[in-house]
């Protein structure tokens, strides 16, 4: 057995050792705010504590429901009723990949770092997979249920799916209402990319 076994094995073992409640004085302890980035980062909000357990002990449906309809309420529609912005904008705010870390400027725009996950213009070469193509969204129309689905999944997608992966743009207030706008548009434009080189 090589040694980086072996202390992978030990470090396994050391960790169930370990009480939850040293755990996150430990944790405590070893991290300073630093810019934008604070302390408040390592306390999960219920969401994230339901979210965090093992599968076999997160099985509490009455509890999934209430988180859901929490989320759900929680979406602001745009106030002006307009969900569309600028395309060329939103292909900017999904190919950005900085904000809300230590090194970032909290001066400068969160970006959505869409690709990360999903792919969206199919010339693009570098995409994650761990959500689904978006590639020829447009398709899907602009009804205005449409509309408010895909705004509602950009704003908490835990309205739809309560221990989704994906970011919280909006009840985290990661992205602006502008924002948001111009990643609808880019989703949704036929001119745009996303949706103007699908086959």
């Amino acid at each position: 057995m090589s040694n980086t076994i072996k202390l992978v094995l030990c470090l396994v073992g050391c960790i169930g050792l370990v009480h939850a409640d040293d755990l996150s004085s430990s944790l405590t302890a070893g991290f300073s705010a630093i810019n934008q980035v604070d302390l408040d980062r390592l306390e999960q909000d219920p969401l994230q504590a339901f979210c965090s357990k093992p599968r076999e002990d997160a099985g509490d449906a009455a509890v999934a429901a209430e988180l859901r309809e929490v989320a759900l309420a929680s979406v602001v529609l745009p106030a002006d009723g307009e969900y569309l912005g600028n395309w060329e904008q939103g292909q900017q705010v999904a190919n950005n990949g900085k904000g809300l870390q230590y090194s970032d400027n909290p001066e400068e725009d969160n970006g959505g770092n869409c690709y990360a996950c999903h792919q969206l213009d199919p010339a693009e070469v570098a995409y994650g997979n761990l959500g689904p193509s978006l590639t020829n969204y447009g398709a899907r129309g602009q009804s205005d249920v449409m509309l408010q689905y895909t705004w509602t999944k950009l704003w908490n997608t835990h309205a739809y799916n309560v221990c989704s992966h994906m970011p919280r743009f909006g009840a985290q207030g990661i992205l602006t209402e502008q924002q948001l706008k111009d990643v609808m548009a880019f989703l949704f434009h036929p001119d745009s990319p996303v949706n103007s080189r699908a086959e």
